[in-house]
Protein backbone atom coordinates (compact mmCIF):
# COMPACT_ATOMS: atom_id res chain seq x y z
CA UNK A 1 0.00 0.00 0.00
CA UNK A 2 1.74 3.19 -0.45
CA UNK A 3 0.88 4.58 2.94
CA UNK A 4 3.25 2.51 3.98
CA UNK A 5 5.68 3.78 1.24
CA UNK A 6 5.27 7.22 2.33
CA UNK A 7 4.82 8.26 5.80
CA UNK A 8 3.55 11.69 5.06
CA UNK A 9 1.14 12.81 1.97
CA UNK A 10 0.23 15.42 1.29
CA UNK A 11 -2.20 16.11 -1.83
CA UNK A 12 -3.01 19.38 -3.42
CA UNK A 13 -3.11 21.17 -0.21
CA UNK A 14 -4.14 24.90 -0.35
CA UNK A 15 -4.80 27.38 2.44
CA UNK A 16 -6.90 30.79 1.98
CA UNK A 17 -8.33 33.63 4.32
CA UNK A 18 -11.35 35.50 3.85
CA UNK A 19 -10.70 39.07 3.51
CA UNK A 20 -13.22 42.41 2.65
CA UNK A 21 -12.24 42.08 -0.80
CA UNK A 22 -12.47 38.44 -1.21
CA UNK A 23 -10.30 35.23 -0.21
CA UNK A 24 -6.33 35.78 0.25
CA UNK A 25 -4.61 32.57 -1.12
CA UNK A 26 -1.42 31.41 0.89
CA UNK A 27 -0.82 27.72 -0.38
CA UNK A 28 -1.75 26.72 -3.55
CA UNK A 29 -2.01 23.12 -4.53
CA UNK A 30 0.94 21.57 -3.05
CA UNK A 31 1.85 18.10 -3.18
CA UNK A 32 4.43 16.18 -1.85
CA UNK A 33 5.18 12.13 -0.80
CA UNK A 34 8.07 11.71 2.05
CA UNK A 35 9.45 8.30 2.93
CA UNK A 36 10.45 7.23 6.82
CA UNK A 37 13.26 9.19 7.46
CA UNK A 38 13.26 12.28 5.11
CA UNK A 39 15.27 15.78 6.12
CA UNK A 40 13.48 18.81 4.50
CA UNK A 41 14.15 22.46 4.22
CA UNK A 42 11.63 24.65 2.74
CA UNK A 43 13.14 28.33 2.39
CA UNK A 44 10.90 31.25 1.10
CA UNK A 45 10.96 34.89 0.99
CA UNK A 46 8.63 36.53 4.64
CA UNK A 47 5.25 36.28 4.55
CA UNK A 48 5.35 33.57 1.47
CA UNK A 49 3.25 31.14 3.44
CA UNK A 50 5.90 28.53 4.79
CA UNK A 51 4.53 28.68 8.53
CA UNK A 52 1.04 28.33 7.22
CA UNK A 53 2.44 25.46 5.29
CA UNK A 54 3.88 24.10 8.47
CA UNK A 55 1.33 24.18 10.77
CA UNK A 56 -1.07 22.50 8.07
CA UNK A 57 1.52 19.95 7.71
CA UNK A 58 1.09 19.60 12.05
CA UNK A 59 -2.91 19.73 12.09
CA UNK A 60 -2.41 22.91 13.68
CA UNK A 61 -4.12 24.92 10.99
CA UNK A 62 -6.78 23.18 9.03
CA UNK A 63 -6.32 23.42 5.21
CA UNK A 64 -9.50 25.30 2.62
CA UNK A 65 -8.73 22.07 0.29
CA UNK A 66 -7.06 19.30 -0.20
CA UNK A 67 -5.51 16.29 2.37
CA UNK A 68 -2.55 15.36 4.96
CA UNK A 69 -2.10 11.96 5.75
CA UNK A 70 0.24 10.98 8.22
CA UNK A 71 1.00 6.94 8.92
CA UNK A 72 -2.23 6.26 6.48
CA UNK A 73 -4.66 8.97 8.57
CA UNK A 74 -5.75 12.00 7.97
CA UNK A 75 -5.85 13.92 11.42
CA UNK A 76 -8.45 16.54 9.82
CA UNK A 77 -11.28 13.48 10.11
CA UNK A 78 -10.45 13.14 13.87
CA UNK A 79 -12.86 15.04 16.52
CA UNK A 80 -11.17 17.46 18.87
CA UNK A 81 -9.95 15.38 21.50
CA UNK A 82 -8.94 12.62 18.91
CA UNK A 83 -6.85 15.16 17.17
CA UNK A 84 -5.28 16.90 20.25
CA UNK A 85 -4.18 12.92 21.04
CA UNK A 86 -2.78 12.64 17.61
CA UNK A 87 -0.34 15.58 17.43
CA UNK A 88 0.81 14.84 21.09
CA UNK A 89 1.97 11.57 20.21
CA UNK A 90 3.28 11.92 16.30
CA UNK A 91 4.32 15.06 16.11
CA UNK A 92 7.07 17.05 17.62
CA UNK A 93 7.43 20.80 17.39
CA UNK A 94 9.85 23.31 17.64
CA UNK A 95 9.47 26.70 16.83
CA UNK A 96 11.06 30.08 16.64
CA UNK A 97 10.75 30.96 20.54
CA UNK A 98 11.40 28.19 22.17
CA UNK A 99 8.53 28.49 24.24
CA UNK A 100 9.36 26.80 27.19
CA UNK A 101 7.17 27.53 30.42
CA UNK A 102 9.00 29.93 32.96
CA UNK A 103 7.83 28.09 36.10
CA UNK A 104 8.96 24.78 35.15
CA UNK A 105 12.39 23.67 35.58
CA UNK A 106 14.40 21.96 32.23
CA UNK A 107 13.30 18.43 32.66
CA UNK A 108 9.69 19.86 33.58
CA UNK A 109 9.39 21.09 30.68
CA UNK A 110 10.54 18.22 28.51
CA UNK A 111 8.16 15.80 30.24
CA UNK A 112 5.12 18.51 29.29
CA UNK A 113 3.96 16.54 26.50
CA UNK A 114 4.27 13.07 28.58
CA UNK A 115 2.29 14.54 31.07
CA UNK A 116 -0.86 15.79 28.71
CA UNK A 117 -1.16 12.14 27.75
CA UNK A 118 -0.64 11.06 30.91
CA UNK A 119 2.56 8.46 29.96
CA UNK A 120 4.17 6.55 32.94
CA UNK A 121 7.27 5.69 33.85
CA UNK A 122 9.80 5.50 31.04
CA UNK A 123 9.24 9.43 30.11
CA UNK A 124 11.45 10.17 32.72
CA UNK A 125 14.08 8.17 31.85
CA UNK A 126 13.90 9.34 28.24
CA UNK A 127 13.86 13.10 29.14
CA UNK A 128 16.94 12.90 31.22
CA UNK A 129 18.68 11.15 28.25
CA UNK A 130 17.33 13.14 26.04
CA UNK A 131 18.56 15.94 27.90
CA UNK A 132 22.17 14.20 28.30
CA UNK A 133 22.09 14.26 24.27
CA UNK A 134 21.68 17.74 23.66
CA UNK A 135 24.58 18.46 26.37
CA UNK A 136 22.08 19.60 29.22
CA UNK A 137 22.91 16.49 31.81
CA UNK A 138 23.56 19.06 34.27
CA UNK A 139 20.96 21.42 33.52
CA UNK A 140 18.16 19.32 34.66
CA UNK A 141 17.05 21.08 37.56
CA UNK A 142 17.77 25.09 36.23
CA UNK A 143 14.37 27.10 35.27
CA UNK A 144 14.50 28.93 31.45
CA UNK A 145 15.60 32.00 32.61
CA UNK A 146 19.00 30.14 33.80
CA UNK A 147 19.72 29.57 29.99
CA UNK A 148 20.69 31.06 27.46
CA UNK A 149 19.22 30.89 23.64
CA UNK A 150 20.79 27.66 22.59
CA UNK A 151 20.58 26.25 25.84
CA UNK A 152 16.67 27.02 25.85
CA UNK A 153 16.52 25.53 21.77
CA UNK A 154 18.10 22.63 23.09
CA UNK A 155 15.78 22.07 25.87
CA UNK A 156 12.93 22.52 23.35
CA UNK A 157 14.68 19.85 20.77
CA UNK A 158 14.01 17.60 23.45
CA UNK A 159 10.68 18.12 24.49
CA UNK A 160 9.47 17.83 20.72
CA UNK A 161 11.45 14.65 20.73
CA UNK A 162 9.76 13.04 24.17
CA UNK A 163 6.81 11.41 22.65
CA UNK A 164 9.20 9.14 20.07
CA UNK A 165 7.30 11.47 16.88
CA UNK A 166 6.74 10.28 13.29
CA UNK A 167 7.16 13.77 12.02
CA UNK A 168 9.00 16.68 13.53
CA UNK A 169 8.42 20.09 12.32
CA UNK A 170 10.99 23.32 12.89
CA UNK A 171 9.85 26.76 12.31
CA UNK A 172 12.93 28.87 12.27
CA UNK A 173 14.60 26.95 15.22
CA UNK A 174 17.98 28.86 14.42
CA UNK A 175 16.01 32.30 13.84
CA UNK A 176 16.53 33.99 17.16
CA UNK A 177 20.28 32.05 18.01
CA UNK A 178 23.79 33.31 17.30
CA UNK A 179 25.79 31.51 14.60
CA UNK A 180 27.20 29.51 17.06
CA UNK A 181 24.36 28.40 19.15
CA UNK A 182 22.71 28.10 15.24
CA UNK A 183 25.18 25.65 14.05
CA UNK A 184 25.02 23.60 17.37
CA UNK A 185 21.10 23.35 17.39
CA UNK A 186 21.66 22.22 13.55
CA UNK A 187 24.15 19.86 14.19
CA UNK A 188 21.99 18.20 17.05
CA UNK A 189 18.39 18.22 15.01
CA UNK A 190 20.61 16.80 12.14
CA UNK A 191 22.23 14.06 14.34
CA UNK A 192 19.29 13.32 16.49
CA UNK A 193 17.08 12.80 12.92
CA UNK A 194 19.90 10.54 11.59
CA UNK A 195 19.26 8.08 14.82
CA UNK A 196 15.91 8.81 15.17
CA UNK A 197 13.97 7.83 11.23
CA UNK A 198 11.75 10.64 11.77
CA UNK A 199 10.88 13.22 8.67
CA UNK A 200 12.03 16.56 9.68
CA UNK A 201 10.90 19.25 8.24
CA UNK A 202 12.42 22.42 8.98
CA UNK A 203 11.84 25.85 7.73
CA UNK A 204 14.19 28.62 7.40
CA UNK A 205 15.49 31.63 6.20
CA UNK A 206 19.21 30.34 6.81
CA UNK A 207 20.34 29.28 3.23
CA UNK A 208 23.09 27.79 5.16
CA UNK A 209 20.75 25.60 7.35
CA UNK A 210 18.90 24.96 4.26
CA UNK A 211 21.75 23.69 2.41
CA UNK A 212 22.73 20.88 4.98
CA UNK A 213 19.21 18.70 3.81
CA UNK A 214 19.05 16.27 1.03
CA UNK A 215 15.88 17.89 -0.13
CA UNK A 216 15.46 21.10 -0.44
CA UNK A 217 12.19 23.14 -1.50
CA UNK A 218 11.05 27.14 -1.95
CA UNK A 219 8.10 28.26 -1.41
CA UNK A 220 7.42 31.27 -3.72
CA UNK A 221 4.05 32.83 -5.06
CA UNK A 222 1.96 30.30 -2.98
CA UNK A 223 3.61 26.80 -4.43
CA UNK A 224 5.95 24.66 -3.53
CA UNK A 225 8.95 24.09 -5.25
CA UNK A 226 12.37 21.77 -5.51
CA UNK A 227 15.66 23.36 -5.18
CA UNK A 228 18.48 21.47 -6.83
Amino acid sequence: METEVFLLKVENLSKEYPTPTGPLRIVSDVSLTLPPGSAVSIMGPSGSGKSTLLYMLGALEPPSSGTVTLKGQNPFLLNPKQLAAFRNQQIGFVFQDHCLLPQCSVIENVLTPSMISNTNGEPSRRATELLKQVGLAERLDHRPAQLSGGEKQRVALARALIMKPQLLLCDEPTGNLDHKSATVVADLLLEIHRQAETILIVVTHSEELAARFSQRFELRNQHLEALR
